[in-house]
C-alpha cells in the first residue's frame, strides 16, 4: 500500500511539471464531482488534470503510460452512460476547460476547435458571421463540448449527428503520438477534406474516447438561415406521431423535429415556474427577427398557456429554417400539410422556445419535482418503431406494481434522424437523493424550490434492473445506440470479424489500455 501511494504521488508530481501544480486538482470535493455523472458515482480519480495544449496532452499520455495510469476524458459531464467512469483506482480525469481556441476559416468553410469548446460557445462565435455547422449541438450544449459530442455522436440541434459534420480530427493515441485524419495527414495540407484514402475520422466518431483523445476537431461550415418557422401538433396515437416525424424527415424540410409523450409534456412544460417562463419569453423576443414579430409570438404563447400543450397525448414539434421569411414560411407550410394528416395543430410555444434557448441550463437533469432522472435510447429502423413501442408499453404494464411501489414513472421523447433512423428515448423518474453532479450542475435557484428526498437504494436497483431489460427489448427489435459509454452492450452484437477488428484497433492505438479503459466494453 505504501509503495502504491508513493507511486501515485510520484506520478502526480510528474503531471504537475507538465501542466503546473495549479492544474492538478486533488481536493475531495472536486474528485467527488468529477467521479459522478447524471446517474451515479464511480471510482474516485487520483486527480483531475487540466491540460493547456495538444502537446501537453501528448506528454500527459506518455507520462501516464510510464506509470500504468488510466486516463479518462470528461467533456461537459452530461453523461448518463458511465462515459467518464473510472473502473479502478489510480487514474486521472482530464478536464479540457483551459483549451478553448476556435479558428474560423470562412474562405474554406471550416471551423476548428480545441476539446474544451462547448456547442454554445461555438454557436456564439459563428452566429455574428451568419454561419453554422450542419449539426450544431446537443440540448446540453451549454456544458457539453464539441469533442465530447463527436466522441458520443450526439444528436439534437440541426441535421444528422455530430459525426456527420466532422471533416478532420487530430487525435493523441495511447502511445502519446499525434494522428491527423483526412487531408491533414499529408504534411502541410489543411484539414479541408475528410476523404483521403480510408475514412479514418469515422473511427474516432462515436468511439466514446476509447481509441484516443481528440485535441482538434474540424467541422464543415455553411450559411445559417436568416429566418425560421415553427409548428406543433397533438397526435392521439404514437403511430400518428411516428408517421408525421418520418414523412417530415423524408421531405428534408425541417431543421429540427422532436416528439414528447404526455408525461414529458406535463412534467417539463406544465411544471415550469414563472421565472422559467419569463426567461423563455425573453429569449423568444431576443431571437425574433423584429420586436413586433417577437411580441406577436410571445402573445400567442401567453394566449395558449401551457395547459393545452401539456395535455397533448403525443406532441410533435418542428422547426424549419429559411434564407428569408418567405422561404421559412413555405417550408413550415409544407410541414403543416404533412402533419395535419395525422394530428391537430397546437401552439408552437415549445419549438419557439427551443429555437430561442437551444442551450438552456441543465435543470432538467432532475425531474419536475426534484426526482432522479435517467434517460436511455435506441436507434430503430422506422419499420420497428411501432412494434417496439407496443412491446415497451406491455413491458411497463407488466412492471407497473413494482414501479408504483417505489414511485417510479416514465416518459418518452422521439426524433427522426436523417431519413432512416428513428430515436426512441424512454426516461425514468423516481424519488431519490441527489448526487454531487446535481448539486453542482443544477442552478441553485432551481434547486431551492424542489423537494429533497432520502436515498432510495431499492428504487435505484429496480431502475437498473428495468434499464437492462428495456435495453434487451430494444435489441430484440433491432435497436442500436449512440452515446454507448460503458452502459450499452456494444460488444454483445458483434460478429467475430467485426469484434476482432475493433479489438485490434484498440491494441494498435492504445497498447497498454490506458485511454478510457472500459469504454465500448474494451
Amino acid at each position: 500500500m505504501a509503495t502504491a501511494i508513493r507511486d501515485g504521488q510520484d506520478a502526480l508530481a510528474g503531471l504537475a511539471t507538465i501542466v503546473g501544480s495549479d492544474n492538478v486538482l486533488t481536493d475531495p470535493e472536486t474528485l467527488e464531482f468529477y467521479a459522478t455523472d447524471v446517474f451515479r458515482r464511480h471510482e474516485l480519480p487520483l486527480a483531475v488534470v487540466r491540460p493547456g495544449s495538444a502537446e501537453g496532452i501528448a506528454r500527459i499520455v506518455r507520462h501516464a503510460r510510464g506509470h500504468s495510469m488510466p486516463i479518462v476524458m470528461r467533456g461537459g459531464g452530461a453523461s448518463y452512460t458511465d462515459a467518464y467512469a473510472h473502473q479502478r483506482q489510480g487514474g486521472v480525469t482530464l478536464d479540457f476547460s483551459r483549451m478553448k481556441a476556435i479558428h474560423i476559416d470562412e474562405d474554406n468553410a471550416l471551423v476548428s476547435v480545441e476539446p474544451g469548446v462547448t456547442w454554445a460557445e461555438l454557436r456564439e462565435a459563428l452566429g455574428p458571421r451568419g454561419l453554422k455547422t450542419r449539426f450544431w449541438g446537443s440540448y446540453s450544449g451549454l456544458n457539453a463540448t464539441v469533442a465530447g459530442g463527436v466522441s458520443m455522436n450526439a444528436i439534437s440541434h440541426g441535421q444528422g449527428t455530430a459525426a456527420d459534420s466532422v471533416v478532420s480530427l487530430a487525435v493523441v493515441t495511447g502511445t502519446g503520438e499525434m494522428l491527423c485524419t483526412g487531408s491533414a495527414l499529408s504534411g502541410p495540407a489543411l484539414p479541408f477534406s475528410r476523404h483521403y484514402g480510408p475514412d479514418l475520422a469515422g473511427l474516432f466518431t462515436g468511439d466514446c474516447g476509447a481509441l484516443g483523445i481528440k485535441v482538434r476537431i474540424t467541422l464543415a461550415l455553411e450559411r445559417a438561415g436568416a429566418a425560421h418557422g415553427a409548428a406543433s401538433f397533438d397526435f392521439a396515437r404514437f403511430e400518428d406521431l411516428h408517421r408525421a416525424l418520418r414523412q417530415v424527415a423524408a421531405s428534408g424540410l425541417a431543421e429540427e423535429n422532436f416528439g414528447l409523450d404526455e408525461a414529458l409534456q406535463q412534467g417539463q412544460i406544465g411544471e415550469a415556474d414563472l421565472s422559467d417562463k419569463l426567461d423563455m419569453a425573453g429569449a423568444v423576443m431576443k431571437n425574433s427577427a423584429s420586436l413586433a414579430k417577437g411580441a406577436k409570438t410571445v402573445a400567442k404563447m401567453a394566449l395558449a398557456g401551457s395547459k393545452g400543450i401539456a395535455r397533448a397525448k403525443f406532441a410533435g414539434h418542428f422547426i424549419a429554417e429559411g434564407f428569408d421569411d418567405r422561404d421559412a414560411a413555405h417550408k413550415i407550410a409544407e410541414i403543416r400539410r404533412i402533419a395535419r394528416e395525422y394530428g391537430k395543430e397546437i401552439s408552437a410555444s415549445v419549438p419557439e422556445v427551443v429555437r430561442a434557448m437551444p442551450f438552456a441550463p441543465l435543470n432538467n437533469v432532475v425531474g419536475p419535482k426534484g426526482e432522479r432522472w435517467l434517460p436511455m435510447h435506441a436507434q430503430l429502423p422506422h419499420c420497428a418503431a411501432r412494434p417496439f413501442h407496443e412491446a415497451l408499453q406491455a413491458y411497463w404494464q407488466s412492471r407497473r406494481a413494482d414501479m408504483d411501489s417505489h414511485g417510479i414513472y416514465t416518459g418518452g421523447m422521439f426524433m427522426a434522424i436523417g431519413t432512416s433512423v428513428f430515436i426512441y428515448e424512454p426516461t425514468f423518474y423516481w424519488p431519490d437523493a441527489r448526487n454531487a453532479y446535481h448539486e453542482r450542475t443544477v442552478e441553485p435557484v432551481h434547486l431551492e424550490g424542489l423537494p429533497v428526498y432520502e436515498a432510495a437504494p431499492e428504487a435505484e436497483a429496480l431502475v437498473k434492473e428495468m434499464k437492462r431489460e428495456v435495453v434487451a427489448l430494444m435489441h430484440d427489435h433491432g435497436g442500436v445506440h449512440y452515446q454507448i459509454g460503458r452502459s450499452y452492450p456494444y460488444l454483445k452484437d458483434h460478429d467475430p470479424v467485426h469484434l476482432a477488428l475493433v479489438r485490434t484497433l484498440k491494441r494498435e492505438l492504445d497498447p497498454d489500455a490506458i485511454i478510457n479503459p472500459g469504454a465500448l466494453g474494451l
